[in-house]
């Protein structure tokens, strides 16, 4: 390998760093005027655009065929729609077709085995889950939730699930076709 193929054209590193920067600052004002996520709220459309916005600002800085006003327009439209389908969440038609619908891993203390394979989830995950909550025996558990962005509700055996612990049961049951107990026995 030689220097030349080692450092490539020179003389147009410095239009790669002013595209770089633009895509960058471009981006980050493009989601500063979003709506505020935390990487473990991402549903799984909030990923690909994550992931795609990433694709964008490397290529487009990188490669000497691509402008960065097409770069822009590329990532201009994927935050646009991503905010067009935050908007849509709002309604129970576009969640149903973006989130991951909440299961309910245990019930009454047993494991819910086809929730678990609809999550793809293993018996060990849950342990691993229950665990990391302080649980130490499956008897201690009267609810598992894991919700639709991946955490999870742990319901003590003990305790009677509140309201909002019934909604998520009670979305949970019926996205698994009414499987399963209800959350109000």
């Amino acid at each position: 390998m030689t220097v030349a193929e080692l450092i490539g054209g020179a003389s147009g590193l410095g239009w790669v760093a002013v595209k770089a920067v633009l895509l960058f600052a471009l981006a980050v004002i493009g989601l500063r005027v979003a709506e505020r996520r935390t990487l473990a709220q991402l549903s799984a459309f909030d990923f690909a655009v994550a992931v795609a916005i990433g694709a964008i600002i490397g290529r487009g800085a990188t490669a000497s065929d691509t402008s960065f006003v097409t770069s822009a327009v590329a990532l201009v439209t994927l935050l646009v729609a991503h905010r067009v389908v935050g908007i849509g969440r709002r309604h129970s038609r576009v969640v149903r077709l973006i989130d991951h619908p909440p299961r309910v891993l245990v019930a009454r203390g047993e494991l819910q085995r086809k929730e678990l394979a609809r999550a793809g989830l293993t018996a060990e995950d849950v342990y691993a889950l229950l665990r990391e909550h302080g649980v130490g025996d499956l008897g201690e558990v009267g609810y598992l939730l894991y919700e639709t962005r991946g955490a999870v509700t742990v319901v003590g055996a003990d305790r009677e699930p509140g309201p909002l612990v019934k909604e998520g049961l009670n979305a949970g049951w019926s996205w698994s076709r009414g499987a399963g107990p209800s959350a109000s026995r």
